[in-house]
């Protein structure tokens, strides 16, 4: 079944004149990324050629993805547009409220037994507005839009930063907060950075233990977290037509890690195959019509150096397995070098657990070769050492991963767990036995994020990305410098022997099954429907609008914290257990940086309370503020808002009284996000005034009644001594950001526009 048929079908339509609208204003041969951001121009046919990197553009993405946790407060926001039916194609997937501890069935039903409230929130909402629902046990959002929404050449938007994995199936995806996605489901133009362009040409050809995981964990090496930031990466050449579709995924879905708006690849058989293995051909009919304009021309991928900004070269026919870790995902260490790398820095060699899923890898490929490393294992006699934990992507991936046999071959390790098809350890819902303990340790996954405290809580728990392949091999050893290749292990008879590479499916030869995929369509008339949020619900809470900017300067502000290194959106709202008070701001606002290191004391959640001296928690002493009608602001360092979407983040901060966050940079979505909510998102003109900001600072704004666009904002920081500093700070406001900030926050202005 093809959902949206009718509107994939309008979108092709539109191409070929816009392509050559496009190519008639550029002027020269098109990427595949300029194809599909000028199809989607808000206004149309292309009039002008934007500037990459710096021209602001307005988009009209095709659809709205939203996981359960950021579709609370997405929707608690679209319940105030005053709309009465969302205006594109929109999806809510209940994923990330379900927690692993003991297995499927029992961690299901707990997880709905403990979140009912939030899940028949969203099945009313979605209901109402038009909206589908994925319930609990259906799937992880990205594997699910993958397996139903995706389509070449499409653009989307989710409130998810892993929306990106859809460019696996050729679409400019894009994580967003959720304020960006009610623009878009209230049928507004939505707006966007026209960004740079990386170009990453694949040659050769993978084989042995080498996976497309291996692709991304190496280009991360390359960029960094932030070195993708502003840029889209475009993957080329005749190594990415050798990958599959859920390959492409998953490098799409790793791009969110180096910083990047999104990654995609350009249209091939892969993806037909995928699509036809789905149960959309009448897809692959419609795009084989327009297949020409659903990559990038010819010339391009000629002359890759001409039109990228940057240019990558990989040759899959060389590349080998890396670990990457601990504590960044950028961290990337080649498997035959990791023993002396970990020895060196005194990493724990042993593991005890190892994670195959997450919605990087958890589809049925990733499940066919880790389950061969496994059935290769058992008929040669070898036990593992680790407990393996498996999360499959999707209700349709387990279902017929369970026809197939895999799931079973799992199991017959003895201490395997078989998780919900939710994302579980990946984003910190799990509960691990022992973790409480602070333990040194290491784990191993397939997942995305490695930050301190991620997976299970534990500060001290070094984990490690690496394939579902590779995840298995460690998990059998029991040691990460195991490397499969050079290796061997001791059989139960005492023999050594060496693990057979990985052999898998593509896609499953019996074709994709599932009994109930968990799907809720909406009502055709939702007018009917009624929303009930309790005033004295602890997970739920409406939203009351922010305050409008009075015009003036901001005077006597305190310095909240001057954050001290990586501060990511974890840092900043935790997950884990603060999961179940996504839907009620004033709750959640309770973990608000309590996981940034404060730099003037080197402690987490310990800040100093200008009023008298004292020192507190950090949510406590900014409440302190609030009610004592003091302003304030929040310092930050490199890459501020590394991360997860969560627009919690911002709204946070913005909730409890603070004006400003002044940092040396941003991570795109985090920026974007303060911008939404009204907050200040400014950048330090020197990035060396960061070392002058004092604990007992008092901070006066001096020009911010001339706040415009391009001009720098003047900052006066007070010292306890008397002495001054004026500090320089940049901004990327345009005038209608402006007006978000002028209006109290992006929702507000929509409110005062409905109205006039």
């Amino acid at each position: 079944m093809t959902f949206d048929i009718n509107m994939i079908k309008k979108v092709y339509e539109r191409y070929p004149e816009r392509i050559a609208a496009a190519r008639q204003i550029v002027g020269k041969p098109l990427t595949l990324s300029e194809k599909i951001l000028y199809t989607h121009l808000w206004e149309g046919n292309a009039t002008q050629a934007y500037e990459r990197g710096n021209s602001y553009v307005d988009f009209a993405p095709d659809r709205v993805a939203m996981q359960d946790a950021t579709a609370q407060m997405a929707l608690l926001q679209f319940m105030q547009a005053g709309k009465s039916k969302v205006a594109v194609p929109s999806t809510a997937h209940a994923d990330h409220l379900i927690q692993a501890k003991v297995g499927a069935d029992k961690d299901l039903q707990e997880g709905i037994n403990k979140n009912s409230e939030v899940f028949n929130f969203l099945s009313s909402v979605c209901d109402k507005y038009g909206i589908g629902f994925w319930k609990p046990g259906a799937g992880i959002i990205h594997q699910v839009v993958l397996e139903n929404y995706a389509f070449p050449g499409g653009m989307m938007i989710g409130t998810d930063s892993h929306t990106v994995n859809a460019g696996g199936l050729g679409m400019v995806a894009i994580g967003v907060g959720g304020a960006d996605a009610v623009d878009v489901m209230a049928g507004m133009a939505w707006e966007l950075k026209m960004p740079k362009l990386i170009g990453v040409k694949l040659t050769g050809k993978m084989s042995g233990w080498t996976s497309a995981k291996d692709v991304i964990l190496k280009v991360a090496g390359i960029l960094t977290v932030k070195g993708g930031t502003g840029c889209i990466v475009e993957y080329f050449g005749e190594g990415a037509e050798s990958l599959s579709a859920t390959g492409k995924g998953t490098i799409c879905n790793m791009g969110a890690e180096i910083g990047a708006t999104t990654s995609t690849f350009g249209y091939d058989d892969s993806m037909r195959r995928y699509l036809a293995a789905t149960g959309r051909q009448d897809v692959v009919d419609a795009a084989d019509k327009i297949a020409e304009h659903l990559t990038g021309d010819a010339e391009v991928y000629a002359n890759p150096e001409q039109y990228f900004d940057q240019l990558i070269e990989i040759n899959l026919s060389e590349l080998t397995p890396h670990l990457n870790g601990p504590f960044t995902p950028d961290l990337a260490t080649p498997v035959s070098e990791f023993r002396a790398k970990a020895e060196a820095n005194g990493w724990p060699l042993e593991v005890e657990w190892a994670l195959i899923g997450s919605c990087t890898n958890s589809s049925y490929e990733d499940l066919s070769r880790a389950a061969s490393i496994v059935e290769d294992a058992v008929a040669k006699g070898v036990k593992p050492k680790a407990i393996l934990g498996i999360n499959p992507g999707s209700e349709q991936v387990k279902y017929t991963a369970e026809r197939d046999g895999f799931l079973n071959s799992f199991r017959k390790f003895e201490n395997a767990r078989i998780f919900t098809n939710a994302c579980g350890p990946c984003i910190g819902q799990w509960d691990r036995e022992g973790a409480e303990k602070g333990e040194k340790n290491s784990i191993i996954h397939s997942f995305n994020r490695n930050f301190a405290k991620r997976a299970d809580g534990n500060p001290n728990t070094h984990a490690f990305v690496a394939s579902p392949e590779m995840v298995a091999a460690v998990a059998i050893s029991g040691r990460l410098d195991f490397n499969p290749i050079t290796d061997t292990l001791t059989a139960e008879n005492g023999e050594q022997v060496k693990l057979d590479e990985p052999k898998g499916s593509e896609l499953p030869s019996k074709g994709f099954a599932v009994e109930d995929a968990g799907y809720q369509a909406p009502s055709a008339d939702g007018s009917n429907v009624v929303v009930n949020v309790s005033p004295t619900s602890d997970r739920l809470q409406l939203l009351e609008e922010f305050p409008a900017w009075d015009g003036k300067n901001i005077q006597g502000a305190k310095v909240l914290i001057k954050a001290f290194g990586k501060c990511t959106t974890d840092h900043i709202s935790m997950a884990g257990p603060w999961l179940k008070y996504r839907g009620h701001l004033d709750n959640i606002s309770n973990n608000m940086l309590i996981g940034a290191v404060n730099a003037y004391n080197m402690e987490t959640n310990k800040v100093k309370n200008q009023l008298d001296g004292s020192y507190g928690e950090v949510p406590a002493v900014q409440r302190a503020y609030k009610a004592a009608g003091i302003p304030s602001i929040v310092v930050g360092d490199q890459n501020y808002g590394e991360g997860s979407s969560r627009e919690h983040a911002a709204m946070e901060p913005r909730h409890l009284g603070v004006k400003a966050v002044l940092v040396k940079s941003f991570a795109r979505i985090h920026e974007t996000n303060l911008k939404k909510q009204g907050m200040l998102g400014l950048t330090f003109a020197n990035e060396a005034d960061y070392d002058k900001i004092q604990e007992n600072d008092t901070v006066n704004f001096l020009d911010l009644d001339q706040f415009a666009p391009g001009k720098q904002l003047s900052l006066e920081f007070v010292h306890a001594d008397g002495t001054k500093d004026i500090i320089m700070a940049n901004h990327t406001y345009n005038d209608q950001q402006i007006d978000w900030f002028k209006a109290g926050s992006a929702l507000n202005l929509i409110k005062q526009q409905e109205k006039n």
